[in-house]
Parts: C-alpha cells; structure tokens; sequence
C-alpha cells in the first residue's frame, strides 16, 4: 500500500493510503478510519541509531542526504527541547511517578507490555530484566543516544552481563562463558565467539503516549541508591 501523511492525532502521523483512502495510526499501526477500519500492519524490527555508529557499524552503507530545497522545512536538531515545552493533549495521572513528557523504552513481548525511563538507561547504561518468560537486555551505546534490546537467552540459558568499560567502543562481558559482546548483539571472543543474540523490537516514545495505547503497561524503576 502507499501511505501519505493525513494530518496529526495526539502527536501521531496519521497516515493516509492511496488505495482505500483509510486512515492509520502511526505509533499503533491500525488503521482507525474508512473501510480498512480495525486492520493492523506488522511491525518490523528497526534501529533508530546516531549516524556516527551507523557508520561504524556499516562503514560501505548509503544514506539519504538532505534535499537543500526543503532545508526550511526539516526540523531543527534540538527539536527534543521544543517539543518538552508542550502541553501534552492527553489528562496527566497524578499518580504517575514519572513526568508525562519523559522519554521511555517501550517494549511489548507476548502481549506484557513494559516501559524504561530513557533517563534510568542513561544511569545504568545496561538494564538486565525479565518481561514474562523472557530474560531481556537493554542496551545504550557509547553515543548516549541509539539502543537495542535483545533476549538475552543463549540457546535455552539466560546470561547475565556486565559493561567492559575499559574497552573502546564498550563492550560486554557474560559471567556464564566469560565471552566478549558487542552492541550488536554479536560474541567477539570467548567460548561463544561467532554467536548472536536474538534482537527485539522497541520504540522510543513519550510516556504520555506509550501508556495510552498500553494502558496495562508497567513501569521500570531504578532501586534505591546504596548508602
């Protein structure tokens, strides 16, 4: 199908496609007008990276260059701070612990849906924890700005992983094989040279937002800090 941006909605795309004239949800993928009504798109599994590891990452990769024609028109790089200042369009509950404008790590597995607070990840850098039956990893990478989450499961056995700090670009350590990791996922060294980790779908939103359309999400939080 061809979509076209219709308009906005709560902070959303709304798209628009050329063959029915329906309409569909950004963020949920579901087409919420017209005669598609109630159809839903699959998600694909995605990277939201800075550009600096995209190209290490993919030193031969192409990437779109801006149009000069439409410069007026993109948005400015710290559009993160202007958009901060907005109301948001939905109630604010008061008995959420975080601000509703707080960036969060989204994830859904098997219908359990959980958010991270982007600031927790900044303290941590690698969260360790389990949503239903799968032991999952959250990841930030040295640029403080692309993540990815993976199932930390290695064949059937959950690892657990400690930051290499002293390692340029960081890296990871499991305590099970002692084997080295990348933040792709992938063993660089170790008795589990050459194996990979299997990547999870997430997606980087407002809290504000995530919670509306997974009102029966729960909410990570750091534990108190030691003495």
């Amino acid at each position: 199908m061809t979509f076209r941006l219709a308009g906005i909605n709560n902070q959303n795309f709304i798209m628009r496609d050329e063959e029915t004239g329906s309409w569909w949800q950004q963020v949920t993928g579901q087409a919420i007008q017209g005669p598609m009504k109630g159809a839903q798109l699959d998600a694909v599994l995605h990277d939201e990276l800075t550009f600096g590891l995209w190209r290490r990452e993919r030193p031969g990769g192409r990437v779109l260059r801006p149009d000069p024609r439409f410069a007026a028109e993109y948005e400015p790089e710290d559009w993160e701070k202007t958009y901060a200042r907005m109301p948001v369009v939905t109630p604010v509950d008061p008995r959420d612990r975080i601000p509703p404008r707080t960036l969060v790590i989204g994830i859904v597995i098997d219908g359990i849906a959980r958010a991270y607070p982007f600031p927790a990840l900044e303290k941590q850098r690698l969260i360790l924890d389990q949503i239903g039956a799968t032991p999952i990893m959250l990841l930030l990478a040295d640029d403080g700005a692309s993540v990815r989450a993976f199932d930390r499961r290695l064949q059937t056995a959950p690892l657990e992983f400690f930051l290499q700090s002293q390692s340029t670009p960081p890296s990871l350590l499991d305590a099970q094989t002692g084997s080295s990791w990348d933040f792709s996922g992938k063993a660089l060294s170790g008795t589990s040279a050459g194996a990979s980790l299997q990547q999870l779908p997430l997606l980087k939103d407002y809290w504000f937002d995530w919670k509306l359309y997974h009102p029966t999400s729960t909410l990570y939080e750091l534990g108190p800090s030691s003495p």
